[in-house]
Parts: C-alpha cells; structure tokens; sequence
C-alpha cells in the first residue's frame, strides 16, 4: 500500500465534480473511448500546448494554508493614517461572518434572471438609496469598479452629453482640481487621451466656455473642505458639467454635492465596512441627476411588479447594458462590485442614519483632538475646515527624524513635498493609538506629552462646521435603515434576503460564456486575515513583502499558462482587461510611429464588451462576418484585413468562439492579422477550456485578458468582484500598465487604468489558491473535465433540442448553445418561457439569447457532478415534453406551464385555483423537488412596467408586505 506522508488528500478531488467511475460512464455516454479520445477530437492538433504547465506540484487544503500563513507574516500591518480615499474600517461581524463568508452571498449569478435574485436585488437597492441619500442626488447605480474608474465613467458620460449640444464645435477641455486624488488623476488621463480629451489639472478649476466638464474632490485630497460655489456657477453659466468626488462618510456631516450643484457624484464605498484588502474590491459609486438616467454607466436597480400585481425588483433599463449597445457605448461596464455593494448598504441597514452620524462625529472628534495636540506641540495644522484629514507642517522638525521614529513606532502617514504630512484619522483608530502617534510628535519636537488625557478632553471641542458646509438634509429615512440595528435583527434580515436567491448552494448555475464553477472554501479563507485585508494599497513596499510574493509568483503562473511573456494584475474586471490590452496595441504602434493603425477586426459573434472597449480605446469597429456554424469567415478577414492594412490595429477574438467551439482556422485567422500589420487580441472569457490543453500564444495571440471570476474560481458575488489580468507578450510587455505609487508595468508603460496598483488585490489570494493548490495536472484535469460535461450535456440532450455549433468531429468545447426558435414561430413559446419555467425545476437558466437570439447557452463546469449533469438532463427533458403538450393541443398556447412561470409558494397556496393543469404539475413535475426543491420568490415580472415607472431608490415599506 502507498502512503503519502505529506498528505493523503489532494484539493483536486474536492474541486473536480465527476469521479473515476462516473467519469468512464460519461464517456460511453458521448462516444469516447478515453479522456484523450476526446480532447483529441476536440482541440485541434495544431494548437495543443507541446510542454506541460510549469507551475509548481498540488499542495493539500491545509498544506496550501499553512504555507500560506508563513507568506502572510511577512506582512506588516502599521497603524495607517495614509488616507487618500482608503481607509480603515470596522466589518462588522454579522456581516462578515453571513455575507461576505456566506456561499450563499458569494456564488450568485448576476440579477438578469430577477425572479430569483430578489434578496440580492433588494439589498442592492439599498445600496443605491443610501448613495443618493447621501449625496443629495436623484439617482445611483448599483456600484462600480472604485473612485478612480468612476470618475472616468463620470468625464466620459459629461462629454458626450454635453458635446450633443456643441456638435459643429465639440468641447475637449477638462478641468480637475489639484485636490483630486493623484491616482484619479492618472486614470482620467488614460481614458481621456485616446478620445482626444484634455486633462487640465489646475489649482482654479473655474470652467470657461472650452470647458466641458469641471471636476473637484470633496473633501480635497490634503483634507481642506472647500466652497465651490463660484465654481459651480461658472459651470452654469459655460453649460458645463459639475462631477464631485465626495467622501462617503464625510457626507453624514457635511452638504451633499447634490445640494451645491453637482450633476456627477462619484467615490468609494469603502469605509463602509469593507477591508482595504490592498487596493479591493470595493463597491465605487456613481450618482448623478435623472436627467441621466439613459447615459448612466453600469446597472440600475428599478422597482416593478409582477404577473399577479407584487412589488418586484430587478436590473431597469437593461437595454443599456454594453453587450446590446456594442459599438456604439460609451462606456464598457460589465462587471459591477455587487458583493461589497451589498456589505456597503448593509454597513448602513445596521448602523442607521443616527449610527452614520455618530461614526462621521467620533472620527471628526478624532481629528479635531489630534489638531489641538499638535498644535499645542508647536506644530501648524493648515486646513482651515476639514473632516478627517490634517495638513501638518513639519517643517520645525528633522523630517528624516520624524520619519523614522514614526517608521520604528510602525506608524505610516503620508509624505508631502514642503515639509508638510497628511494625517487622516478613520473608525478603527482609538485614543491609545492617537496617544502613540502624538507622542512620536512630542519626542521629534523635544517636548513632552501626557497620553491618556483625550477622552477627558474631548467635551471642549467644536465640532460643528462652517454654516456653508454643515449639512441639514435628513438621509436613510427609509424604514430598511431604521430598523434592523440589533444583531438579530440583521442576522434574519440577511437570511431573509438570501432565501430569496438562488445560488451555488442551491443548484447548478449552468451559464455559458461565464463559468460558475466551484468557489472553494479555503480558497476564499485567507481574504480575511488581517495581514492581507488590513494593509493599505499605499503602504510602503517592505511593510507588503508577502503580497509582493504572491503577486510576482501568480504574474508568472499565469504568464506560463497563457505561454506568453508577462502580466499585468491591474485590471480589475474582465471588460477593464479588454480595454488595457487594447490600450497597450494602441501604445505599441504609437511608439512604432504607426499613428494611423485605429481599426479594430471584431467578429460578428464577440461579447458586446470587445467593441465597446475598441471604442473606449479611440478604436473605429469593422466587424469580421461568422459562416453557418458561428466560425469567423476566413475570406471575409481576409478581405477587411488587406483592406484596412494600413490602419489595421487589432482582431479581437474569442478562443474557443462565443458559440463553444474550438476553430480549426485560428492560427491561419492570427497570421492573417500579423500579416497585414495588426496584433491579436485573445478575449479570455473561455480560458476555461484552455488550461493545459492550449494557449493563446499557441493559437497567436499577442495579448489577452484572463477572468478570474470564470476560469480562476473568484466568485461571482451576485454580479462582481471581478478581476480581469492581461498577459502579453515581448512585443507589449514594455507598454503594461504602470501606477503613480508602485513600480508596476513596463518601461515604456501606459498611464494606470484602476486605482490600485494592483487592483483588487484582497481577491487574487484566490486564484493563487486555485493554481497552488490544483498544480499543473489537476489544471489540465479541470479543463479536461470542463470539456466532458459539456459534451455529455450535449449528448444528452441532442434528441431533445437543436444543438447548433459542433467541431468538424461533432465535439462541443466547455460550452454548446440550444436552439429554440422554432418553437417560437410554430406555438409561441419562447426562450424566456423555458428560463422562467427551470425556475419552477429548481435551476438558473443558461445563457439566454446570447450570441444568438432564441436561444440559451449552456456550460455545465467541471465542478459538477454526474448526479447534478443527469437532474439537470431530467428537468429539460421533462420540460421538452411540456412543449409537447402544446405541439400537440393537450396543453392551451397561453395558459401554460411555461406561460406562467415561475410559481411561486403564494400561487400555489391559494384558496382558488383556476389553470388548466393542476397545482403538483406547476410546482413539483419531477420527483427530486420533493426532497429539495427552490421557490421563486416573486412571479413573472414587468419589465417594461418596471421602465415605463422607473424607481430607483427603497419604496414605501407597505410594498415589501405585498411580496410575502
């Protein structure tokens, strides 16, 4: 018998859903005499990887954590007074330990499917109510990517309303206070330089008729709280845009933008009870006036109602989202921080408008005492009005000095040119530790101090503000805010709400084009211990070193994997990684002097974010035609390609194709690109039929973006975080993404293109979880695994529906599309009538009608078991026969099984019942949803009602007593 000492477990076996036995059974089923057969006869031989991944051998669970431990001592979290837009904050633990912690929470799909997303689109709801109560603006979205990205979305959606105004003569100037965040700064001048916007970053950021837009920070990046008032009647006056960047918690105190004129709100949620986390995730904000409401970047959430006349929520205005909108939006948002959102907004469920307060105040005192004790030291506080943050001039003192003993007491503050320090306060700083950091002060000045005199203090102090900026509004008014405050209470609240949502706790979530594979508990483990939650993005490079490993050895993994030269970890959404690829060809043939090498080859077929980003990136779409069974048309590249040879920039290409299948051209597709002067960009969003098998450099691709939330096993929080790494190779490198604080990027690097230096830093713990612990083989063994469920679905279900798209051996890749439009044009029933009736069976329905319309796509991961592949079989053959029922006249073309789904408890329950099919057909048609079966919490909603009304804040609580 053979005994491994080391471990007798491998992670591989707990990740990988089919086992030894059910895997050979599946592979009958499909036709296959190996696992190699099949790979065989699905990847092309052409582009098969010829070395084996080169990452190092499989750790255990608890070997990979124990090592892992070691890595995060190497951490150093000093007390932080860095500020700079982030800060510490207290989690509270009933949020931690049931959201943030909690499968249920976490392995949620994006809200398309509303039905049975209520608890998570409630929550989200909440999160937009608290934004613009807190703002003073009329509308909010339901989060984006941090401060600095929203502030981009904010100077994009300006330019382009305001210039519809100004068309003969468009206006490019944008004005940006100096007090803006300097890493803000950076990532407006990336997105603006390929539109041909001009940055101004001045210390009058007056508009005048050239300006656009004008953008101010509050408060401003060195603390001061500033009147801008002549500024925003300059802007009135020019018809210019007002965008503030405002400090959330600030706003419990101060005047909300929206009551001085602001058209764009954007921040960072932050401190709202989210870690630092190095960089992320966190929930940014974006709110504005509802004269926007049809430009506003991102998700909205609206209230509705449905079939039977409920309260219902769900995503408004969906016509907006990017992959309908194509080439012609403006902005790329795809994934949101629907996850942090939702801690954010129940960061203010439990605290309330009064606790809110009562935070912003103690800190504000912080502040306040901290000032006094300087400036009775002999030191200069600068800032006339400020919340948390204080300019000090230090220039008494031996800065060198001061610096070290701060340093030796593992106090970090942030340096300023001139002799000055910025020190900001936050929730978690106590008395004892002001009482440290004064002290550090006295000994450097030569004086001596007293610690323990604060509190005794603190009744002297006024901390009211100047009339101008003291706010009087009220906010969080509504009840949701006001009522769940005890930890009972919000534990069942958030119970409450997950109840509602289907998620990876539940069932099968088998979408195509998006990977909901198994997010396991120990990689998520790590993302709350405080050496990797607690550091701040800013902190010097020694205080990180643990963070500096895992991110130079996950760098390289994923450089080897993808078999090309380097990567950039910067990019915090799949669709941020599209434009910083984009954006790093652009700069390569800049610097080559091909200034006129603007188009962008997008096949027909490609995610609706690929041309979105083109356009972002100053890139004009031509778009490549896809013959019968959804390949590119190698004629129709060629054509475009020598046609546009001399502007030629990039192909953008999805690999295996958007419609799961691995296309034998490709390499020929890739040289063809070269050939006339272009680069290729790889779309990385099915990288999860790749791994070991092939590689974008095999194929020939020069760049590519990698989800991590897909193929990486970073969940989906219910719609983000998201992280999206570009690798490129040696003819790119020099241009990958630099950053303002860290030496990230290459020598010739672009400007950065998320706030972070690293972007969501907290979350790529979990990928390199994934590599560590998987190794080399059990990757591949993933892919391989990925590739069999598919093809036993397809299998399955080939007798029962068009499969549309196969390989030339009629193999599907990790992801195969159902066709059932002709079931539309014969009885009327649609695509949308089978998603809402899998609801009725207890699943999320695959992809609907992308890419092609009528249809759903279907990607059963390698996470799931033969058990859960053969129910899910059961429930789309049982409803084959539902459809049947109406083929054949047993069933009525309206009212239907399918026509009225989902059902939910309510129906079902009621004292009357007057469809013609009885209660047990609606609500248990097969016998497995005795034993576990998932009611929809809502019937069939309105969209259109829901965009015809739009709301987009909490309603009255009366309409929540409607829904139970």
């Amino acid at each position: 018998m053979n005994i491994n000492l080391s471990s007798t477990d491998r992670f591989e076996r707990r990740h990988i859903g089919p086992t030894d036995a059910t895997r050979e059974d599946m592979l009958r089923t499909i036709g296959a005499d190996s696992m190699e057969q099949l790979i065989s006869e699905t990847v092309p031989a052409a582009i098969r990887r010829q070395t084996p991944i080169q990452t190092p051998e499989a750790l255990s669970e608890f070997g990979y954590l124990r090592e892992l431990r070691a890595i995060a001592g190497k951490n150093r979290i000093f007390s932080n007074y860095i500020g700079q837009g982030y800060y510490g904050t207290v989690v509270p633990p009933v949020i931690q330990r049931n959201i943030l912690e909690n499968p249920g929470w976490y392995t949620q799909y994006t809200p398309y499917q509303a039905e049975i997303a209520q608890g998570r689109l409630e929550a989200l709801l909440n999160f937009q109510t608290m934004v613009s109560d807190l703002t003073g603006m009329e509308l909010a979205n339901a989060s984006l990517l941090d401060e600095g990205t929203a502030a981009a979305e904010g100077m994009s959606l300006l330019y382009a309303v305001k210039n519809k105004k100004f068309k003969k003569n468009p206006r490019k100037k944008f004005l940006v206070s100096d007090q803006v965040f300097p890493q803000t700064v950076q990532i407006l001048m990336t997105r603006a330089e390929p539109l041909g916007i001009e940055v101004v970053v001045t210390d009058d950021p007056t508009p005048d008729a050239d300006t656009f837009a004008t953008m101010l920070q509050y408060p401003g990046q060195h603390g001061q709280v500033a009147n801008y008032d002549t500024v925003v009647a300059a802007a009135a006056q020019h018809t210019a845009g007002v965008i503030f960047a405002a400090d959330l918690l600030s706003l419990a105190l101060l005047t909300p933008p929206g009551e001085m004129g602001a058209d764009v709100v954007v921040g960072n949620t932050q401190r709202f009870g989210v870690p630092m986390g190095f960089g992320g995730p966190h929930a940014g904000y974006f709110a504005c006036r509802e004269a926007f409401k049809r430009q506003i970047p991102g998700r909205i959430i609206g209230v509705s109602k449905d079939s039977k006349g409920n309260v219902a929520f769900r995503m408004a205005l969906q016509t907006r989202e990017q992959h309908i909108k194509r080439e012609k939006a403006t902005s790329n948002i795809c994934t949101a921080q629907a996850l942090l959102a939702i801690m954010a907004g129940m960061y203010a469920v439990y605290h309330g408008p009064e606790g809110i307060r009562n935070i912003a105040l103690r800190v504000h005192a912080l502040a306040k005492s901290l000032e006094r004790e300087l400036t009775a030291l002999g030191y200069a506080q600068l800032n006339e009005t400020y919340f948390d943050t204080l300019l000090v001039d230090v220039s008494s003192v031996d800065g060198d000095a001061l610096k070290a003993a701060l340093e030796a007491a593992e106090i970090n503050v942030r340096y300023l040119d001139g002799g000055k320090v910025n020190i900001a306060v936050d929730e978690t700083i106590q008395p004892q530790d002001l009482d440290a950091l004064i002290q550090v002060f006295a000994d450097v000045a030569g004086k001596s101090y007293a610690p323990g005199q604060l509190q005794s203090k603190v009744d002297g102090l006024d901390l009211s503000f100047p009339k101008a900026f003291q706010r009087s509004s009220p906010y969080l008014t509504h009840e949701i805010f006001n009522r769940y405050h005890s930890e009972t209470e919000l534990m069942r609240y958030i119970k409450l709400l997950e109840n509602r949502d289907l998620s990876l706790t539940s069932a099968m979530i088998a979408l195509g084009s998006c990977t909901m594979k198994l997010n396991a508990a120990a990689e998520l483990l790590p993302i709350t211990w405080p050496e990797f939650a607690g550091l701040h993005p800013f902190a010097p490079i020694e205080q990180a070193a643990g963070y500096y490993q895992i991110l130079d050895e996950l760098e390289a993994y994923l450089a080897d994997i993808t078999g090309l030269t380097a990567t950039s970890l910067q990019p915090n959404s799949g669709a941020q990684g599209e434009y910083s690829g984009l954006m790093t060809i652009r700069a390569y043939h800049l610097d080559r002097g091909d200034t006129g090498r603007n188009i962008a080859l997008i096949p027909s077929s490609a995610h609706g974010t690929n041309p979105a980003s083109a356009v972002m990136a100053g890139m004009k779409v031509v778009v490549v035609k896809c013959d019968e069974q959804g390949n590119i048309e190698v004629d129709d590249l060629r054509r475009l390609a020598e046609e546009h040879k001399d502007q030629l920039a990039a192909l953008m290409v999805t690999y295996p194709s958007t419609h799961g299948v691995f296309e034998e051209a490709i390499k020929e597709v890739c040289e063809i690109v070269h050939e006339n002067g272009g680069l290729v960009y790889m779309d990385g969003a099915n990288m999860n039929a790749q791994v070991g098998l092939t590689s974008p450099a095999n194929i020939g691709a020069d760049v590519c973006h990698l989800n991590l939330h897909k193929t990486f096993a970073i969940p989906h929080g219910g719609g983000g975080p998201g992280m999206g790494p570009i690798c490129v190779n040696d003819k790119l490198a020099p241009y990958l993404p630099g950053h303002i604080y860290a030496e990230t990027g290459g020598d010739k690097a672009i400007k950065a293109v998320s706030a972070a230096p690293w972007g969501s830093a907290l979350i790529l713990l979990i990928s390199y979880a994934y590599i560590r612990m998987l190794g080399p083989d059990g990757m591949t063994a993933s892919t391989e695994n990925a590739i069999l469920t598919a093809n036993y679905l397809k299998t399955r279900l080939e007798d029962h529906f068009p499969i549309l798209y196969v390989g030339s051996n009629g193999r599907v890749a990790h992801e195969f599309i159902v066709d059932f439009r002709k079931w539309k044009h014969n009885i009327g029933i649609e695509v949308t009538d089978v998603a809402k009736r899998l609801m009725d069976y207890g699943y999320h329905a695959p992809t609907v009608s992308f890419p092609v319309p009528g249809t759903m796509m279907i990607e059963p991961t390698e996470s799931e078991s033969k058990a859960e592949l053969d129910q899910f079989v059961e429930a789309m053959i049982s409803i084959r026969r539902e459809i049947q029922e109406v083929e054949i006249g047993l069933a009525d073309m309206k009212e239907n099984v399918l026509k009225n789904a989902p059902h939910t408890q309510q129906t079902i329950m009621q004292d009357e019942w007057e469809l013609p099919y009885s209660r047990m057909k609606a609500s248990f048609p097969v016998d497995y949803l005795k034993r576990r079966k998932f009611w929809p919490s809502v019937a069939r909603i309105d969209d259109s009602f829901g965009d015809r009304n739009l709301v987009c804040t909490c309603p009255p609580l009366e309409a929540y007593a409607e829904t139970v």
